[in-house]
C-alpha cells in the first residue's frame, strides 16, 4: 500500500481578535487565550491535526511580538515545528501564505509540497470529521486545485464571508468556485441560505506550494516578490526565522481570497461538516 502523501499544515497564528476586546487585545490575541476547552486556540488547532495521515511538523506563521508565547504555547502540546516564521508587522494572510509556501518548497519536496492552511483562532467541533474533510480533499490538491474548504449555512450570518459553488465537478470530486462573497448584509445572507449555493468561507485551505507560487506569481505579483525577497534576506534568531523587515513591509496588505482565490480558475470547494466556527 502506498505511503499517504505529506501533508505539511501552516497555522496563521498572526491575527489580532477585535470583536472580543478586552479579553482579546494585541499584545494577547484570542488564539493565544483558552476559549472553548483547557487548551488555547493555537493549541487546539495543533492537536486537533494529530491523526492526519501524511502528518508533517508544521509551519507557524506569527507577529514577532507574539514568538515567545507561540514556542511556548506550541512547546506545551509536544509539538516541534518545522520552522516559526516570524512578520516584522501584520500584512493580512496573502503574504503568510506566500512566504509559508516558499519555505515549504525549500524542502526536498520542493513544488511538490501540499500545504494545509489553517488560522489559529477557529474552534472545530468534530476533529474526526476535519480530518476526513481534509483526507477528501487530497485527490484534488494533489491534482493542482487550490481547495477552500465550505460550510454549509445555518444561519444568514452577516460576519462570515461566503463561497458561491459551481456546479459542475472539477474532474476530482468537488465543484469549481464561481464566486467569493465579502461579508453580506443581512438581506444577501438570507438570500444566499435559501439559494443553496453557497457556503461559508472557512478560511482553510489546501494545495501543492508550487501551484500556489504560480498563482501568487500571476494574480498577485508584488506579493509574492516581496515575501520572496523577505524570505531570502531572513536570519534565524534562536528558534526563530526573522524575516526582513523592509522586504516584508514592501508587501500590499490584502487575503489570500482577495489575492488569488477571487481571481484563480484553480480554485474547488470541499464540504466540511465539523462544527467550524470563527471565535471573534
Amino acid at each position: 500500500m502506498a505511503s499517504p502523501p505529506a501533508v505539511i499544515p501552516v497555522v496563521l497564528c498572526g491575527g489580532v481578535g477585535t470583536r472580543l476586546w478586552p479579553l482579546s487585545r494585541s499584545a494577547y490575541p484570542k488564539q493565544f487565550l483558552s476559549l472553548v476547552g483547557r487548551h488555547t486556540m493555537l493549541q487546539q488547532t495543533i492537536l486537533r491535526l494529530a491523526g492526519l495521515p501524511g502528518l508533517q511538523p508544521p509551519l507557524l506563521v506569527c507577529n514577532d511580538a507574539h514568538r515567545f508565547i507561540v514556542a511556548e504555547q506550541t512547546g506545551v502540546v509536544n509539538m516541534e515545528p518545522a520552522a516559526i516564521l516570524l512578520e516584522p508587522v501584520g500584512r493580512n494572510t496573502a503574504p503568510a501564505v506566500a512566504v509559508a509556501s516558499l519555505q515549504a518548497m525549500a524542502t526536498g519536496q520542493g513544488g511538490d509540497a501540499l500545504l494545509l492552511v489553517l488560522a489559529a483562532d477557529h474552534a472545530i467541533a468534530d476533529a474526526d470529521a476535519f480530518r476526513a474533510a481534509i483526507g477528501q480533499a487530497v485527490p484534488a490538491a494533489l491534482g493542482g486545485r487550490l481547495v477552500t474548504f465550505g460550510i454549509t449555512p445555518t444561519a444568514p450570518e452577516t460576519g462570515y464571508g461566503y463561497i458561491e459553488v459551481d456546479a459542475r465537478s472539477d474532474g476530482f470530486g468537488l465543484h469549481p468556485v464561481r464566486r467569493f462573497v465579502e461579508k453580506p448584509s443581512r438581506e444577501r445572507a438570507e438570500a444566499f441560505l435559501s439559494q443553496g449555493r453557497f457556503r461559508w468561507n472557512s478560511g482553510i485551505f489546501l494545495f501543492r506550494a508550487g501551484v500556489m507560487v504560480e498563482e501568487l506569481g500571476r494574480c498577485a505579483p508584488d506579493v509574492l516578490q516581496a515575501a520572496r525577497t523577505s524570505l531570502q534576506q531572513a536570519r534565524t534568531d534562536l528558534d526563530f526565522l526573522r524575516l526582513e523587515p523592509e522586504a516584508f513591509r514592501r508587501c500590499p496588505t490584502v487575503s489570500i481570497d482577495v489575492a488569488v482565490m477571487e481571481q484563480t480558475r484553480l480554485g474547488s470547494v470541499a464540504p466540511m461538516a465539523a462544527g467550524w466556527s470563527d471565535v471573534g
